[in-house]
């Protein structure tokens, strides 16, 4: 047997192993590239470990690389994610914290909603490019529940309130007033039946004077539109009259100034006439024959003598 070529056989196939191993430790063709990216989570990610797998809308791209606490922040918890190269991670790209079935594995889930938005890039002031984070169903739920057991207890007081030994007595009272009221209206209810008809019959009145009244508020509608047509005529005439006083102003004008004085003569020289007549009326009344045979002077009385001259 040939010692030396076996020895030779084994030193070669030795280093061919180590230098494999080697090789794929320091990236070789089969080893997937990964890109690092940070998250900051606000809730407790209990049941997240280590390695727990990152998804991209449901499909393995990563892995949580560290867990620790935020520095200065004890209530933020720092997630270090290596995720696949050319994994599209966006600006609007969000992870969540999920469960995987009923086992309740943790890990982290990515989606984006918009596949136009841009590229997540490194930002000044952080050693790697921070993907966004909003809660987990769990904490959604839990918040829900919170807001809900306030409610119920603050509803819960209110109620305590509502239903004290005040409150019940006067609903106690209350009922009774109620039950008397009912008993009442039970001893009452033929007064209650007549009314009712009287009310009825009133409604039936009352529409037939309605019904009748309809004719008389047509002709009311009539007799609007006639006054308003007069009205119309009358507003016509009244321009037209205007018209008429503008043309006799200039007459009135020469009437006043130059008739008018010879007017006022003519009515003194009436007056006097009128003055004579009522005289001579008078006189004929006393005398008629005062118009045949003229007036005959009354003789004076004794002591008077005439002022008259004597005629010849």
């Amino acid at each position: 047997m040939n010692y030396p070529l076996v020895g030779a056989f084994v030193v070669i196939l030795g280093a061919a192993l180590i230098a494999g191993i080697l090789w794929l430790a320091s990236g070789g063709t089969f080893q997937k590239k990964f890109d690092l990216y940070l998250a900051y989570e606000d809730e407790s990610v209990a049941g997240l470990n280590a390695n727990a797998p990152v998804k991209y809308n449901g499909v393995d791209v990563g892995k949580v690389q560290t867990i620790r606490l935020g520095p200065g922040n004890p209530d933020r918890v720092t997630l270090m994610l290596a995720i696949e190269h050319k994994t599209p991670i966006r600006q609007d790209t969000v992870a969540v914290l999920k469960t995987q079935g009923l086992t309740g594995i943790a890990y982290v889930e990515l989606s984006n909603s918009l596949n136009s938005s841009p590229l997540l890039l490194q930002t000044e002031g952080s050693p790697y490019p921070v993907i966004l984070t909003k809660p987990s169903l769990s904490a959604r739920l839990e918040n829900v529940l919170t807001t809900v057991l306030a409610s119920l207890d603050s509803t819960s007081k209110h109620l305590d309130s509502i239903l004290s030994d005040q409150n019940r007595e006067n609903f106690k009272n209350t009922l009774i007033d109620i039950a008397t009221i009912t008993h009442t209206i039970a001893l009452r209810k033929n007064s209650i039946d007549n009314g009712l008809r009287n009310a009825d019959i009133s409604l039936a009145n009352t529409s037939r004077l309605t019904a009748q009244a309809g004719p008389v508020i047509d002709q009311i509608g009539v007799t609007a539109n006639s006054i308003d047509t007069m009205g119309k005529d009358v507003s016509r005439t009244s321009l037209a009259a205007g018209k008429s006083l503008n043309a006799m102003g200039a007459g009135l004008k020469d009437f006043t100034d130059t008739s008018l004085p010879q007017l006022d003569s003519l009515i003194g020289e009436l007056s006097a006439l009128s003055a004579s007549m009522r005289h001579l009326s008078e006189q004929t009344e006393s005398n008629p024959g005062s118009l045949l045979f003229g007036i005959t002077p009354v003789p004076d009385g004794p002591g008077e003598k005439s002022t008259a001259e004597s005629k010849p």
